[in-house]
């Protein structure tokens, strides 16, 4: 029966996957369309890449999220929706910005809500570890991810296309809407009462993880294995628009994007257990992701063309969402399962450098060789990584 997969903690993690994915977008895609069509260079719109750093860096506070608690909801959920009533607020406060004379307000108002949103992230995946039966981990991790997407389909995709109908203001003003997903998500939850050691929660899970054989062989594999995904992800929006595609038009690809997404992981779910062989499938499913990156190139060949826009974005979102099943599972194998939390929260951080640091001069890379050079390189560098999948499977 189906009552017994699906209980109210897996429905809270797919509600908070949606509440963890609604402000991604607004600090990359809605937000490179918006500093474009304002006349803002290629340059700045790389730099302001690194306004991710605390996606980066979440580990250096989640301690504090540990030792303290509000005087109400508990541990997890007090924090929780102090977060996400301040990143509502961080939000109304991008919509009342003029990006024309504002940058300086915008790059504050940005680094604060990938604060949040980092620290509301943090709060979930902790919330789920200790709230979560054993028996129902994996499917309300599943779920989490599936509301997360969804969240970012929701996002993107009526972002871009309200744009061409309202200003950009007014689509953060009714974005910012979203969040109440997760705030009532918050309010209406349970919440138990973990405790964690704090030598085991700060030093014995860094301490586990480098005893590990090859540990920095592993630190570097995960820095590069989607590096060039994610460069040639943060810089499409500006791509497409230079190729004189609508917002609209953009906003139809990336809905259906974000559902070959899905079906990409979820098949390269199915194929990782019916194989079980995790470092074939990261070998595997990296050519294949760097062969869709080329997909941008062969835009830059043709007169703009939806269903060649929505053929390319589809495989290529369908091929990351393959890569992305495998390189999940590969992090999660990773870890000790004493220090599950700690450890996967170190090396999803890790991943995120690539998407905060390299991003941020993807601009000037652009400006010196051009767009299609540029997703040439996206390509060719996915092949490092490629090279290490050998080296960690002897």
């Amino acid at each position: 029966m189906i009552k017994d997969y699906i209980n109210k903690d897996c429905i809270v993690s797919l509600l908070m996957g949606f509440s963890a994915g609604v402000p991604l977008l607004m600090t990359i895609s809605i937000l490179q369309a918006w500093m474009k069509e304002s006349g803002i260079d290629l340059s700045t719109i790389g730099l302001f890449g690194l306004v991710g750093i605390p996606y980066s860096l979440k580990f250096l506070w989640a301690p504090f999220l540990d030792r303290f608690s509000l005087p109400f909801l508990g541990r997890r959920r007090g924090w929780l929706l102090v977060s996400q009533i301040l990143i509502i607020v961080t939000i109304l406060g991008i919509s009342y910005i003029d990006i024309t004379s504002q940058l300086t307000g915008l790059v504050m108002l940005c680094l604060g809500l990938t604060f949040l949103s980092a620290t509301q992230d943090i709060l979930i995946d902790a919330y789920r570890r200790e709230n979560v039966s054993e028996k129902h981990l994996p499917l309300a991790s599943s779920l989490y991810i599936i509301g997360y997407r969804v969240a970012m389909a929701v996002i993107g995709s009526l972002g871009f296309i309200l744009s061409d109908i309202i200003s950009f203001n007014l689509v953060y003003l009714c974005l910012s809407g979203f969040m109440m997903v997760g705030i009532i998500t918050t309010l209406i939850s349970d919440e138990g009462d973990f405790i964690i050691k704090s030598r085991e929660s700060i030093i014995e899970p860094f301490i586990d993880y480098f005893r590990k054989n090859k540990a920095l062989i592993i630190l570097a594999f995960i820095f590069i294995y989607k590096i060039g995904d994610m460069l040639a992800f943060f810089m499409s929006v500006p791509y497409y628009l230079d190729l004189e595609y609508t917002k609209s038009q953009i906003g139809y690809m990336k809905f259906i994007g974000t559902w070959m997404t899905l079906l990409g992981s979820f098949i390269g779910g199915i194929l990782l257990v019916k194989y079980n062989n995790i470092m074939k499938g990261l070998f595997y499913f990296g050519i294949l992701q760097m062969v869709s990156t080329f997909g941008y190139v062969i835009l830059s060949w043709v007169e703009p063309n939806l269903i060649l826009l929505c053929s390319v974005g589809s495989f290529e979102s369908f091929c990351s969402g393959l890569g992305t099943a495998v390189f999940i599972s590969y992090i999660a194998l990773l870890t000790n399962i004493k220090f599950t939390g700690t450890q996967y929260a170190l090396l999803s951080s890790f991943v995120a450098i690539p998407r905060t640091i390299f991003t941020s001069q993807t601009g000037f890379l652009v400006e010196s060789i051009g767009w299609e050079y540029f997703f040439i390189f996206c390509t060719l560098i996915a092949i490092p990584g490629l090279i290490l999948i050998k080296k960690l499977d002897e």
